[in-house]
């Protein structure tokens, strides 16, 4: 459960699809710098793992892996350097990986079926996806209502414009936000852009949530 305080404290994750693996380091550092030092790479990508290699090995950053789909991948990120794993659906050989291994996981739910099968598996976090094309906080507050003891990290659709909305749901943990690292800034390096986007996400938290 120190995960998840840890994920409540910041708020937000940054959702990662990192295409040059010589860039993690620097962006694992203006994560660290921006304030906000978590990492979700995503497995969409052929130098991921790498990427989680590389950014699991910067002072003060915490990685994990996401679009972990299979127990062989979760292996493989463990491996590489995970400390948490994300999944876009609940998959029964990923969380018996991270229960053999001890990491944390967050399973993908988007509907009742699913959140109750991520509990019958013991699962008391869980990934809301994707949250805008299924229906945003709506949905989100009518899958919370009968299961008390769940807490929620909408994933997909979220932006400076609605973060607000799902921060301010007392079973929302923190939001995942693939827009925090802009592509364009990355590829070219600009760490100074991307810092400065990282300390707007932190300011839009504190706004929410104090």
């Amino acid at each position: 459960m120190e995960f998840l305080k840890f994920v409540r404290s910041l708020g937000l994750v940054p959702v990662l699809a990192v295409q040059d693996a010589s860039k993690a380091e620097g962006l694992g550092k203006a994560l660290v710098e921006g304030g906000l030092p978590i990492a979700e790479v995503t497995l969409r990508t052929d130098c991921a793992l790498e990427v989680i290699s590389k950014m699991s090995k910067v002072d003060g950053l915490v990685t994990g892996a996401g679009t972990v789909t299979n127990a062989a991948e979760a292996e493989k990120v463990i491996d590489a350097g995970a400390e948490f794993i994300v999944s876009p659906a609940l998959d029964q050989g990923v969380s018996d990986v991270c229960k053999t291994r001890n990491i944390p996981y967050i399973p993908g739910v988007a509907t009742p079926r699913d959140v109750q099968d991520a509990l019958n598996m013991g699962h008391k976090a869980v990934k809301f996806f994707p949250a805008e094309a299924f229906g945003g906080v709506k949905t989100l507050k009518a899958l919370a209502a009968p299961y008390g003891s769940v807490t929620f990290m909408p994933t997909g659709g979220i932006n400076p414009q609605n973060l607000g909305s799902y921060l301010e749901q007392p079973f929302v943990e923190a939001c995942g936000g693939s827009w925090l690292v802009d592509k364009e800034a990355l590829a070219a390096g600009d760490w100074d852009k991307i810092i400065n986007t990282i300390k707007d996400g932190v300011s839009l938290v504190k706004k929410v949530r104090g």
